[in-house]
């Protein structure tokens, strides 16, 4: 796998990253769920800015009806289900149990991508994923927490298997726009979330205070998600998960260049590890035989191997561009990963 098709997901993960020390500053001034509601209001106002003005210039699409089932899915898993349950979790636990408990979003991810929807996974992608995610416990270990598995724990367990749905099936409308996608995903939790916070007795903020929220969830929530979606799109749940999953390593560094400190050893043990996974990841070569169903979608395409289809006299020759289009069968071998095209079965790993 080249570095270039990992970008999206490792730069998602950097963007998310930053986002943590980012709020963190803002956490006095703004109660949790209400930080959480402003974080995705500004993700899907943002976003929802930028998709109106590229559809001004016919540049932006929409979701399919077909798909919003999808859609509706991952926003009800992954937008009000996961943060509640993890707002309920960290009200039982200590944060640094929550810390490492949140390493098993990657873990449920990989699991539903590879035995509900058939992703391939090899031994050295599995082995990737291991190491980014013993790197990720390793990252937020504390001795003496609170006891693994109390009530609290189990809730966020909860949210992390919400989030690991969300995202299988956001892979599912990972074809469209990405925007659309993470602008819907970005307003709607965030009207969720914000009002459940302001029925539970939370005020709204200074001004300042819910400007700079709004604008941290626009980089750190929206763009990283729009980036998520076009990694799902190219990389499928379960290896855009495992590059994600090395977020809270770029939010540790960026921490540390806010508050300076000198890391301890487990920081370099976990900065191995995840570099160690990803490096797995980055060398992988999955090629076979394969053979392409007829196949009828829309997302933005280029004129490769895959997209030999005759246009109208109105095409000026863009690439990339976007319309429907539809595949016809074809059997060929060279190396793939599960995109939007190489979704098919496998008699072996």
């Amino acid at each position: 796998m080249s570095l270039r098709s990992a970008f999206p997901a490792l730069a998602a993960a950097l963007l998310f990253g930053a986002s943590t020390p980012l709020a963190k500053l803002l956490v006095g001034e703004v109660p949790p769920l209400l930080l959480a509601g402003l974080l995705y209001a500004g993700s899907g106002l943002g976003l929802g800015l930028l998709w109106w003005a590229r559809r001004v210039r016919a540049e932006a699409a929409g979701i399919p009806r077909a798909d919003w089932g999808w859609l509706a899915g991952a926003i009800g898993f992954g937008g009000v289900l996961g943060p509640a349950l993890l707002m309920a979790g960290l009200a039982r636990t200590d944060g640094a149990s929550a810390a490492l408990l949140l390493n098993l979003e990657a873990v449920f991810t990989a699991l539903i991508a590879w035995w509900v929807f058939k992703e391939n996974a090899d031994r050295q992608v599995v082995a990737g994923m291991v190491a980014i995610v013993i790197g990720g416990v390793l990252l937020s270990w504390s001795p003496g927490g609170a006891a693994p598995w109390s009530s609290g724990a189990l809730l966020i367990a909860g949210a992390c298997l919400c989030w690991a749905i969300d995202n299988n099936l956001t892979r599912k409308v990972s074809s469209h726009d990405a925007m659309a996608v993470a602008g819907l995903k970005g307003l709607l939790a965030g009207a969720f979330n914000s009002v459940l916070a302001l029925a539970a007795g939370a005020s709204l903020p200074a001004w300042p205070a819910v400007a700079a929220s709004l604008a941290v969830g626009f980089v750190g929530y929206g763009l990283s998600l729009t980036l998520f979606v076009l990694a799902l799109r190219q990389l499928g749940a379960a290896r855009t998960g495992a590059y994600f999953s090395v977020a809270p390593l770029f939010g540790v560094l960026i921490s540390l260049a806010i508050w300076p400190a000198l890391p301890g050893a487990l920081f370099w043990l976990a900065a191995a590890l995840m570099a160690l996974g990803v490096w797995l990841h980055l060398r992988e070569r999955h090629e076979h035989e394969h053979t392409h169903e007829p196949l009828a979608h829309s997302h933005p395409h280029r004129h490769d191997v895959h997209h030999q289809h005759a246009h109208d006299a109105g095409w000026q020759g863009e690439e990339p561009h976007t319309h429907e289009h539809r595949h016809e069968a074809l059997t060929h071998r060279h190396p793939h990963y599960p995109d939007i095209h190489h979704r098919h079965g496998h008699t072996h790993g």
